[in-house]
């Protein structure tokens, strides 16, 4: 029997729940989905559930010693646009979720976010460090639209002149410029944008429901034309299906404004692994195996290496031929390799319910 197609607009082709926490196996009357297809001519689309979460906190720390910052804050939990290679899948497992479509379709909001933001920032002894929003799921998502939960801790940090970060896939960043730009005039703020294709088709199966590559560069230009230090991430890359494209995003990003850019090699952390070959035999099924056996020799031989350091990098002479590619071209292009350095110096704590007198 040919295996179903994969769901359309969705990332993930299957829902498998996580073997790592014993969580049993979700079961399904077949007898039922068999009525309804007899029924139908397809089965009805996926629809994306919003559930408010209530934290105790909203500053995650870490102290990863090839992370360049050492604190974040994720609005959401789940993200929609689908992307086949998230690492940050297997987080949903813990909720008793699967990290496949689960993920994608049953996210999380945090509307306290901003009031929990307020009590950290206003803490004696707060130590002030950029804190970065996007590096787990993405706060610009389309339930951003609603929900705002990023715009409002943005707000925040903006008048407590606190620096922070974002990276994003999205051209929704734009909604905040308001925000964004008179923060850059103070060195309080940078940007980077990811873009993994510039190919329609690759583009619509690896990130499903991220907005199209040609907008992601319009917000590139619309972000740069208002001052705001922005750069251009090609993360991941997926050997054989989109390394070839390094120096034609290079060249669109340089055209755009961007000030620097970066890459990163694909990682396929815990329940990504087998989400991504289930992916890679739906989509590229005559290259998956070449694109695995690549991805195992950047690897060490295995799917994933989360040792430090090397996780980010990658090994072996393909990474060693995608590193060369890339700093030849950013420097024919004028494109650096570093991000923006923030002011600390201007942070002021929140208001309380007494006014400032200054």
């Amino acid at each position: 029997m040919p295996k179903p197609p994969p769901p359309p607009a969705r990332g993930a082709t299957q829902n498998a729940l996580s073997a790592r926490f014993n969580l049993p196996a979700r079961e399904v009357d077949g007898e039922w989905l068999d009525a309804r297809e007899a029924l139908d001519d397809a089965p009805p689309p996926l629809r994306t559930s919003v559930t408010v979460e209530r934290p105790r906190t909203i500053i995650t720390r870490n102290n990863s010693p090839d992370i360049g910052f050492d604190r974040s804050i994720n609005p959401y939990r789940g993200c929609e646009h689908g992307c086949i290679y998230c690492f940050a899948r297997p987080t949903h497992a813990y909720h008793d979720l699967s990290p496949g479509l689960d993920f994608e379709t049953k996210l999380f909001a945090k509307p306290t976010a901003p009031e929990l933001l307020k009590k950290e920032l206003a803490k004696k002894g707060y130590e002030v460090r950029p804190i970065a929003f996007g590096t787990n799921t993405d706060p610009f998502q389309p339930i951003e639209a609603k929900w705002r939960v990023a715009r409002a801790c943005m707000e925040v940090l903006a008048e407590c002149s606190h620096p922070f970060t974002i990276t994003t896939k999205s051209d929704r960043v734009t909604s905040v410029l308001d925000i964004l730009a008179p923060m850059a005039a103070r060195q309080l703020v940078s940007v980077m944008i990811s873009i993994t294709s510039l190919t329609p088709e690759i583009a619509r199966t690896l990130e499903p429901r991220a907005p199209r590559p040609e907008k992601r560069l319009a917000a590139v230009r619309a972000l740069a034309d208002a001052g705001v230090p922005v750069h251009v991430s090609i993360a991941p890359v997926v050997p054989a299906i989109t390394d070839h494209e390094i120096e034609h995003i290079l060249e669109r990003a340089a055209e755009a404004g961007a000030k620097g850019a970066s890459f990163l090699p694909v990682r396929l952390p815990h329940e990504v692994a087998p989400l991504f070959r289930a992916w890679l035999d739906a989509h590229f099924p005559a290259r998956a195996g070449k694109v695995m056996h690549i991805i195992q020799s950047i690897r060490g031989g295995r799917d994933n290496d989360p040792d430090f350091f090397t996780r980010m990098r990658g090994q072996g002479p393909w990474v060693d031929l995608m590193r060369t590619r890339f700093n030849i071209a950013c420097r024919k292009l004028g494109l650096g390799k570093e991000m923006t350095v923030l002011r600390t110096d201007l942070f002021r704590p929140p208001e309380g319910d007494q006014m400032r007198l200054f």
